[in-house]
């Protein structure tokens, strides 16, 4: 693969960015190994203490230039920013998949994510609107309206390299923010591909350096943007346990927090379901990615009268996946994102068999020639008891969990026992039971569908879970006003200063 109009494979491309200006450090470069074949993509150098206090201090000073600009202006730029995504999708499409390993499809399909949220944030940014309130006091007016905050911290992981960031970065702009960018250690060339695409844009525009930048680096770079007073937000995307180190470091400041974390989905699968909408949906929520989205289907829970008939459809459907070079469009399923990934991967079928768990399609690494990188692994499928403790932890794998249920509140128990609270969904065409399942007693989880399964969100809705999950909402509907603060404001355009409350303070 060649990607080098945005950098070199064969020398560390600088890893730190305010916009056109690209700063090096001395220390040691991460390199990017691609799950594909084992090959090394290109290199990185991590940013040091001295280039993080840099890029912040640009961040700083663009913010009070740019928070200045209309919104609507805004919008043009980032209207202009999809345009330059638009010309070079299929090259980063090819660069998620390469880097990352998921199918060439879904990179493709995760590039087109962030074209979408910009046309999103361009509309968004002509409704940044607030309410008007009657007052009590007569002669005056009550309303309120929103500002920008300042600098945005974004942590996103390595499953969406690209989209997360998007989801945050356009919304904050057109919100008057600025957006400091830490990518996944394990996907930091796709930041590189981001960075130059928007950096043109803004110098076209004449635009201060610091409106974009990135950060390259381990955890200490995340460490160091959640515990920096001058971010007044960190939207973190990662493991449960990340989150609450990071809502810790945060809260202990009294910074806000956007926390997308684990997920431990369900799909509830009735005596009413359509079962080859049930048996789609449910496969491609489970081997889709390869199993590494934060919406994977980990558990089907399924009626007993159906179950075993949804078991052998399964099993066949299985058979049909094909594995291989993600770049291969007649393959379904890539590569886990490295070694460690697999080690996982294999103790907890290790640990589900030793918990009693039976496995109907049996997992394991696969080998050969093609699969030389070490990561590609056979999605599985057991039969478990819903109380397995393997069964409430989120494993970033293909792993599915067959689980039965007699009746519909005994599902919905099911599915709402584990820690996690991302996406659920439920596959009837029984209008009872698809409303009993989005009711105040159904799902607890902040994404609930009925007849789709638990991957797949759109853009126009809020993206978010409950619990574990972190309670942060992303993305559509009016998870933009997680990048503003809220002002209420009340005129006296009387000639009298009457008090709240009917209160009487005569001098």
């Amino acid at each position: 693969m060649n990607f080098s109009n945005w950098f070199s494979s064969s020398m560390p491309h600088a890893g730190v960015s305010t916009g056109l200006n690209w700063m090096e450090s001395a220390l040691e470069p991460i390199s990017s190994i691609s799950p594909v074949n084992g090959e090394k993509v290109g290199a990185v150098l991590p940013a040091s203490k001295l280039e993080y206090e840099k890029a912040i201090q640009s961040a700083l000073k663009a913010y009070q230039t740019w928070r200045l600009f209309p919104a609507p202006k805004r919008g043009e730029i980032v209207r202009q920013i999809g345009e330059a995504i638009r010309q070079n999708k299929q090259q980063l499409g090819e660069l998620v998949s390469f880097e990352m390993g998921k199918s060439l499809q879904e990179g493709l399909g995760e590039v087109q994510e962030m074209i979408d949220i910009c046309d999103f944030a361009v509309g968004l940014s002509r409704q940044l609107h607030g309410l008007t309130m009657h007052s009590e006091r007569p002669g005056h007016r009550m309303y309120e309206q929103y500002h920008p905050l300042g600098v945005i911290g974004i942590i996103s992981a390595f499953n969406f390299p690209v989209a997360v960031w998007s989801w945050n970065a356009m919304l904050a702009w057109v919100c008057g923010d600025v957006c400091v960018w830490k990518p996944s250690e394990k996907t930091p060339l796709c930041s590189i591909a981001c960075q130059k695409i928007v950096a043109d844009v803004l110098q076209k525009n004449n635009l201060p350096e610091g409106i974009s930048v990135v950060i390259n680096g381990g955890r200490e770079v995340g460490e160091w943007l959640t515990a920096d007073p001058r971010i007044p937000l960190i939207s973190a995307t990662g493991s449960t346990r990340m989150g609450k180190q990071v809502a810790a470091t945060v809260g202990a400041r009294l910074g806000r927090t956007l926390l997308e974390l684990g997920g431990n989905n369900a799909i509830i699968i009735t005596e009413n379901a359509d079962l080859n909408i049930a048996i789609r949906g449910a496969v491609f929520g489970a081997v889709g990615t390869a199993g590494q989205r934060c919406t994977t289907t980990r558990r089907l829970i399924i009626h007993h009268s159906i179950y075993e008939k949804v078991k052998e459809k399964l099993i066949a459907a299985y058979q049909q996946i094909k594995i291989g070079n993600p770049l291969d469009s007649q393959n379904h399923m890539g590569p886990l994102i490295d070694t460690d990934a697999v080690k996982q991967y294999l103790q907890t079928i290790e640990h589900c068999k030793k918990a009693g768990g039976h496995f109907v399609v049996e997992g394991g690494v696969i080998q050969g020639e093609a699969f030389k990188s070490g990561c590609y692994v056979k999605p599985c499928i057991a039969e478990v008891q819903h109380d397995l403790s393997i069964v409430h932890h989120e494993t970033f794998a293909p792993i599915l969990y067959l689980i039965r249920y007699e009746n519909l509140e005994e599902a919905i128990a099911i599915q709402n026992e584990v820690p996690q609270g991302l996406s659920s969904s439920i596959m009837t065409l029984n209008i009872r039971e698809a409303e009993q399942f989005l009711s105040v007693a159904g799902s607890d989880c902040g994404i609930a569908n009925v007849n789709i399964g638990t991957s797949g969100a759109e853009i126009g809705g809020a993206f978010g879970g409950e619990k574990e999950t972190g309670g942060g909402r992303e993305s559509g509907s009016d998870a933009w006003k997680i990048y503003m603060r809220r002002q209420t404001n009340t005129i006296n355009y009387s000639k009298e200063i009457p008090l709240a409350q009917g209160i009487k303070f005569d001098l």
